[in-house]
């Protein structure tokens, strides 16, 4: 490209957009680079799938949703066009098709960002490519036979698109769960090896279950809130909007006729083995579920309202086979979450912690000065890379930014 900017953003989903919004808003020159299209991130979800968040959730700057179906949920196709508006309603300077391929610091006065277009130079720089960039699959996926069709979940799109014969899911998250249950619907026979992931109702008492996860604080949650750096790595409380939303975890998925299995350990030979901690596992998600069961108490009674009616679990049976004959399965699909990638093409030393999240104080880098983050979940919050929270970090970065500029 060949010329300078004041501010580069780097992403052009909803963290990107946001934090255009801002920017705007304080005047400040920048152009926003998107290797893709716009939303490019939600065109490569599976071809059925929707959001877990409810519409009125989708909480842009400058642009709440304002559509006629607020507690229904988008489908991929209108979470695209619904950012491809929003673009144009905050007037995005954004340049499609530009992969920015590494990023380095010129001395002083500001980076060099290295692109499929050529060299731009820019003040600051602002990386909104979220933390989860590189699918994760355990060690054990490497076992598994050469012959068997094996993808990570952003790679599946539907149950028609895969060989013919049964399918391993390997990851209990939102993901797994929801394809899981797609490919039970298309007919196929569906083993699902579990992790630990954390549950709750589709919907308590009148409200849907986010509507609780705001008004409870546990959006707002903070980092320092968490036992471990690690358990930013955890899975999202397990949920699903098709079919106007309902109940999803392992309990509903085994009375659907899922085979459940323990975490998987290894194959040989046409044979794949899994642990025995299923009930391990669904004991952890249960225990999940019982705290935020708390927070819905403690806010009913701090508001003086009934609490809702709060079911117990059933009881859950651990047993599961721990050997699976792979013959006749048609593939196996890895949705064991996501890991940041910042690493493979930003060579700062010491910008990064050992998970390879980003260090950093809302959104600001601790140690190279003028480069920013937003979109990352847990940079601030909980919410901070969901539809609902992004915005606030925007807005907190692009104020850092324009102080930053100013004193420079």
């Amino acid at each position: 490209m060949g010329q300078s900017v004041e501010v580069a953003v780097v992403g052009g989903g909803q963290a990107g957009l946001a934090v255009s919004h801002h920017l705007s808003e304080a005047g400040l020159e920048h152009v926003v680079l998107e290797r893709g299209r716009v939303g490019q991130t939600w065109r490569d979800r599976w071809d059925s799938f929707c959001l877990v968040t409810p519409n009125w959730s989708v909480q842009l700057p400058g642009n709440p949703y304002d559509g006629d179906s607020p507690h229904g949920y988008m489908s991929r196709d209108e979470v695209v066009t619904s950012l491809e508006r929003y673009a144009e309603a905050v007037r995005a300077p954004l340049r499609e098709g530009v992969e920015v391929q590494a990023v380095e610091r010129t001395g002083e006065d500001g980076f060099l960002l290295t692109t499929s277009e050529g060299d731009l130079r820019a003040r600051s720089v602002v990386l909104t490519t979220g933390a989860y960039q590189r699918p994760h699959r355990p060690a054990a996926a490497s076992t598994l036979p050469a012959r068997l069709l094996q993808l990570d979940v952003d790679h599946y799109r539907n149950p028609a698109a895969l060989p013919p014969g049964s399918v391993l899911v390997v990851g209990s998250g939102q993901s797994g769960c929801q394809v899981a249950e797609e490919l039970h619907e298309a007919g196929r026979d569906v083993f699902l090896a579990c992790g630990r992931a954390p549950w709750a109702p589709r919907r308590l008492g009148e409200h849907d279950l986010v509507w609780w996860a705001l008004e409870t604080g546990f959006l707002d949650a903070p980092v320092s809130s968490l036992p471990n750096p690690g358990a930013r790595l955890a899975a999202n409380i397990i949920a699903t909007g098709h079919g106007g939303g309902h109940d999803l975890h392992q309990r509903t998925l085994r009375r659907l006729g899922v085979t459940l299995l323990g975490h998987l350990l290894g194959a040989e030979g046409r044979f794949a083995g899994f642990a025995p901690d299923l009930a391990e596992s669904v004991a952890w998600g249960d225990q999940r579920r019982g705290e935020f069961m708390g927070l819905v108490r403690e806010l009913a009674a701090a508001r003086g309202f009934p609490p809702p009616d709060i079911e117990d679990p059933e009881p859950f049976d651990g047993a599961a086979p721990e050997r699976l004959n792979l013959e006749g399965f048609g593939a196996v699909i890895f949705a064991g979450g996501f890991r940041p990638d910042y690493t493979s093409w930003l060579h700062f030393a010491d910008a990064f912690d050992s998970l390879g999240f980003p260090l950093q104080v809302d959104g600001a880098s601790t140690s190279v000065p003028g480069l920013y983050f937003a979109g990352v979940h847990f940079l601030r919050k909980r919410k901070s890379s969901l539809l609902v929270g992004v915005g606030e970090d925007a807005a907190i970065v692009a104020g850092k930014i324009a102080q930053h500029q100013r004193q420079g």
